[in-house]
Order: C-alpha cells, then structure tokens, then sequence
C-alpha cells in the first residue's frame, strides 16, 4: 500500500529541520568565535631562567680534617708542635675586658663560642697536654677526625638528633640493604670557634603562571 504523507506532518517536518539548521548554525557560530577570540587573547609569554647552579650544589660550605684525611690533602695546618713547644702548653692571655687575645698567628680566628663570649678557653676544646688532640667536656681525649664527640659532650641534645638522623643533613638510603647513608659532621656546618651559621643568599621562589606572564606584551595585543 501506497504511504501517504499528511500535509501537516509535512509541515512539521519542515519546522523540525529548520530549527535543526538553526542550532547547527548557532553552535557552528559560537565555535567560530571562541577560535578567533583565542587567538586575539593569546598571552605572551616569559622566558623563565634557569636556577643558577650554586644554588643545586648541595656540598658542605666546610671541609673537617676527616674529609681532607679522607682526600689526602695536606694536614701541615694540623701540626700545631710545628710552632708550638712540646713542653709547655701555650699561654691564653686576655685583655682588661677578659677577652681572649688572638695571636697573630691564629689572626683568621673569630672566638665566638657561646652566649656572652663565655667559652673564650681554648682549653675547653684543645687538649693542652697534646695539641694534637682534643679533650670533651668530661676531660676524655678526642682525636680531630671525631668532632661529633666533641661537640656531644657539651650540646646533648643536638648530639642524640645527629645520632638519630635528624640533624646533620642526612642523605643516602633509608634501608640500608639498598645502600650507606651519609651524615655531615659538626664542623661540615659549624665552624668551632663560631658556630652559629652565617647567613646565605636564599634561592629564587618557584615561577608561577603570572610570573611567567608578560603583561605589557598581552596589553598590547588586546
């Protein structure tokens, strides 16, 4: 049997596909106008430079005995009974303010070893019996390769931290089936007779999307 369209259906139809080819026309329009836009609103952008490379260097800012032992340099600066008298033990004088007075020999020295400059005595730390040595707090000799014993005798607290990993800067391997870990000594960071760590240049932040961002190039653009 022959199929017969109404004349209503067909009118129907005709308005379906009209509003179909509108919207069609539409989406395509609104497509067309996000693309250009993009391109008119492009944002320059900035260059972001490089770190510099001192700040990635992670190697101590000093170097122990143990480390120039370790590397075979030259330990004649170590050799104090190259000058001094085996015999007698150095005499520390002091000022009227009873303040050490360095030797010109010993010129590169700051003393500034606790609060109020009170351990100004060489002999707390050097063995005055031996100047190759060093002597902790409980009168114990230390040899110079072995700083952290030193140190321990005195600031316990910060010692037991260095035993545990948390000071120190420990780097290596947590499981030590995997590898050795490795923990800087005291004097890697503190220098004895002037602990307190000089200040440095902070490294540069991280770059942001707006960091990165010329402004007066986009400016323009638009």
């Amino acid at each position: 049997m022959e199929k017969i369209d109404h004349p209503d259906q067909k009118k129907s139809d005709n308005a379906a596909n009209y509003w179909l080819s509108g919207i069609t026309a539409g989406f395509l329009a609104l497509g067309i106008f996000f693309v250009v836009n993009s391109k008119v609103n492009v944002v320059a952008r900035l260059e972001i430079p490089q770190v510099d490379k001192k700040f990635l260097d992670n190697s101590p800012w000093r170097q122990t005995y143990a480390d120039l032992v370790k590397s075979k340099e030259d330990l004649s600066d170590y050799d104090c009974y190259s000058c001094h008298d085996k015999v007698k033990p150095p005499l520390i004088r002091y000022d009227k303010n009873q303040k050490i007075i360095i030797p010109k020999e010993h010129a590169n020295i700051e003393m500034s070893h606790g609060t109020h400059e009170r351990n100004n005595l060489c002999y707390n730390c050097h063995n005055e019996q031996n100047l190759n040595t060093l002597q902790a707090r409980d009168g114990n000799v230390v040899k110079f390769d072995n700083i952290p014993q030193l140190c321990g005798s005195c600031h316990g607290p910060a010692f037991r931290d260095w035993e545990a990993g948390a000071h120190g800067r420990t780097s290596g391997y947590w499981d030590r089936q995997l590898g050795d870990i490795n923990r800087l000594s005291c004097a890697n960071c503190h220098n004895p007779h002037a602990p307190r760590i000089p200040t440095r240049e902070s490294a540069p932040g991280p770059h942001t999307y707006r960091e990165a961002t010329n402004y007066e190039n986009t400016k323009s653009v638009h």
